[in-house]
């Protein structure tokens, strides 16, 4: 058991070198240079999948501690994280797992459908979404705001407070702005442009 422990203990990193580690790791996995088409209709020279880094299991684990840092270090600690699925999920799961193994209250996560299941409960929420609790948005790349926008909108229509978005990258395409134009705290882990330098 000692052994185990240790082993753990030994892979986690100080935080400015964790918040380094997993912009590199964005940077080599997830950032692809050429000609493609967003989600939004619009073109650019670049895509961010993070999947492959937020499905990944050091990316899983570093995005637990920095996403849990950042939090901290705006002086939030939320009830719930979740936002749509997919690109969402891994990262609600990442910073609940943290919040756990840090013996703090725990961050308990929820997924954001798109549109509400025709059968079983009907629910658009899924997971351990409960009215009335403070719900950070999370959201993996963030280019107009309409998906991160859509999450904050379905939450506060259940029932639930929105604390604050968190974005694992933000494209800087206007998106973050859109979104505290309609009141929302933003609280981007990195941006396209610090990918693109690490690369």
């Amino acid at each position: 058991m000692s052994g185990e422990s240790a082993g753990v203990s030994s892979r986690r990193l100080e935080s400015t070198r964790a918040g380094e580690r997993l912009r590199d790791l964005l940077a080599e996995r997830s950032f692809r240079t050429g000609e493609f088409t967003l989600s939004s209709g619009r073109t650019s020279r670049y895509y961010v999948d993070c999947r492959t880094t937020t499905m990944h299991a050091e990316g899983q684990a570093l995005l637990g501690q920095v996403g849990v840092d950042r939090l901290d270090a705006a002086g939030l600690w939320p009830d719930l994280v979740g936002g749509m699925t997919m690109g969402a999920d891994p990262i609600s799961y990442a910073v609940a797992g943290e919040s756990w193994r840090r013996g703090r209250e725990p961050i308990d996560a929820f997924s954001v459908r798109k549109e509400a299941k025709g059968h079983g409960t009907g629910r658009r929420i899924e997971g351990c979404f409960e009215e009335g609790r403070r719900a950070v948005i999370a959201e993996d790349v963030i280019t107009t705001g309409g998906s991160a926008l859509d999450a904050c909108r379905a939450v506060e229509s259940a029932g639930g407070e929105v604390m604050a978005v968190l974005v694992l990258v933000d494209r800087e395409e206007g998106g973050r702005e859109r979104l505290e134009e309609e009141g929302y705290r933003v609280l981007p882990l990195y941006t396209a442009g610090e990918l693109e330098a690490a690369l």
